[in-house]
């Protein structure tokens, strides 16, 4: 369980999402590689880290593929908002609490929860899979002449 308290300042809030994100060590966003190198630190957000993935040649960060990356405001913020969230709190009452605008809120609560149904993993059938019996309705279409005969001749057995 991750306590509030535990994520109160951005140094705390990036480790917890790469411990979170990469258990078993840091893979590249892209090709998923494990040949990964650091490659510095975000020039705005200092204990945000960078990667150089030598399997497919690309930069990467903490953020990069996650509902984190591309926003303005801090990481520290979004983590407070998913668990004000958690805490079932209105929109209001998030922006109140982290000094936003509701809109900014909205906005924030929104993403997230986009976010969380985007990483979903898909469900896959394996083995032996069985399901109930299906009532499947047949139309007439393309055949018109069956039904009128079949209704004709319960009519006359009647």
């Amino acid at each position: 369980m991750v306590k509030i308290h535990y994520l109160i300042d951005d140094a705390k809030c990036y480790e917890t999402v790469r411990q979170m994100r990469w258990p078993d060590g840091v893979k590249c966003a892209h090709c998923q590689s494990i040949q990964v190198i650091k490659r510095g630190r975000d020039e705005t957000q200092h204990e945000r880290q960078r990667y150089h993935c030598k399997a497919c040649r690309r930069d990467f960060d903490d953020l990069t593929g996650t509902v984190f990356a591309n926003h303005h405001q801090p990481l520290r913020v979004w983590i407070l908002c998913l668990y004000f969230m958690g805490l079932n709190l209105s929109n209001q009452q998030i922006a109140q609490e982290l000094d936003l605008s509701a809109s900014d809120a909205h906005d924030m609560t929104c993403q997230l929860r986009a976010g969380i149904v985007t990483r979903q993993p898909t469900p896959t059938l394996e083995g032996e899979v069985e399901c109930d019996e299906v009532y499947i309705v047949a139309g007439h279409k393309g055949h018109p002449d069956t039904v009128k005969k079949k209704g004709a001749k319960g009519a006359a057995d009647g």
